[in-house]
C-alpha cells in the first residue's frame, strides 16, 4: 500500500513568506508541493503558472505536483519544463485526445493523473489505469479555494477505491483536492485516499502555525512525523 502524502496547496501560501515556508515543508518532510494551474478559460479563475513552477525548483528541492486545470493541455505541456518523478494532473474534460496527453506526461518523465470532477463519473479511468500513476479526485468544483466539501465525493471516494482493488491496481494513488480539513482528510483516509492536496482549512490554517498544522495533518493521515523522527535523532 501507498504511504499518505501531504501536498501544501501553493495556491493559499502566503507569498511574502515563501522562503520561511519552504524551509519548514522541507523540515518536516513535506511530499510534493500542489501547485493549481488556471487558464480563466477551463475554470474561471486564474491561478500561478509555468514560470512560478520554474523559481519553485530553483528554491527548493520538494517537487512538484502540478494540477493542470487548462484547457487543451495536450498543446501546452512543453511550457511547463515537466522534471522526473513530478506529478502532472490533467483533467478528462479537458481535452479530446486524453489517452495521449497522459503519455505525453509520461513520456516528460512525469507521473500522470487524470483528474475528475465532481460529476465525472470515476469510471471513465478503466482504460487508462495502465498509464496511470493516480487519480485525483476533486471534492469541490475546481476553480476556487475555500469551498465546502460536496458531501458525494465521500462516497465516490469508495467506490473508485474499491474499483482500483476489484480491478488489480490496489496501489494506485487516489488524491483528493478541495476542502481537504482536519476533519475532512480524515473520512478522505477511511474512504480511500493517499495523497492529500492541503490549502486553507488544513496546511494554511490561520489558528496555529505552519508546522503544527503540518503536524495535525501528519496525525489525521497517518503518515510518520520526520520533523520529531529527526529531532529524536
Amino acid at each position: 500500500m501507498n504511504t499518505p502524502k501531504l501536498l501544501p496547496s501553493l495556491m493559499c501560501v502566503d507569498f511574502t513568506r515563501m522562503a520561511q515556508t519552504l524551509e519548514v515543508f522541507e523540515q518536516c518532510g513535506i511530499d510534493a508541493l500542489h501547485v493549481d494551474i488556471m487558464d480563466g478559460e477551463f475554470v474561471p479563475n486564474y491561478a500561478l503558472g509555468t514560470d512560478f513552477c520554474r523559481q519553485l525548483r530553483k528554491l527548493t528541492p520538494i517537487p512538484l505536483d502540478i494540477h493542470l486545470m487548462i484547457s487543451r493541455p495536450d498543446t501546452k505541456l512543453s511550457c511547463f519544463a515537466i522534471q522526473p518523478g513530478e506529478y502532472v494532473s490533467v483533467h478528462w474534460e479537458s481535452t479530446p485526445h486524453i489517452h495521449r496527453t497522459i503519455g505525453a506526461i509520461a513520456a516528460l518523465g512525469g507521473k500522470p493523473m487524470l483528474a475528475i470532477n465532481p460529476a465525472t463519473p470515476y469510471d471513465v479511468i478503466r482504460y487508462l489505469l495502465p498509464d496511470l500513476a493516480g487519480v485525483l479526485v476533486m471534492t469541490v468544483d475546481p476553480g476556487f479555494a475555500g469551498q465546502q466539501l460536496v458531501p458525494a465525493m465521500l462516497q465516490k471516494l469508495r467506490d473508485l477505491r474499491a474499483f482500483l482493488d476489484e480491478n488489480g491496481y490496489p496501489d494506485l494513488e487516489i488524491e483528493v483536492d478541495g476542502n481537504v480539513s482536519f476533519e475532512n482528510a480524515e473520512k478522505m483516509r477511511q474512504a480511500g485516499a493517499t495523497m492529500f492536496a492541503g490549502g486553507s482549512s488544513s496546511v494554511f490554517w490561520k489558528g496555529a502555525s505552519l508546522s503544527e498544522n503540518i503536524q495535525r495533518m501528519y496525525a489525521v493521515i497517518g503518515k510518520r512525523n520526520i520533523a520529531v523522527l529527526r529531532a529524536v535523532k
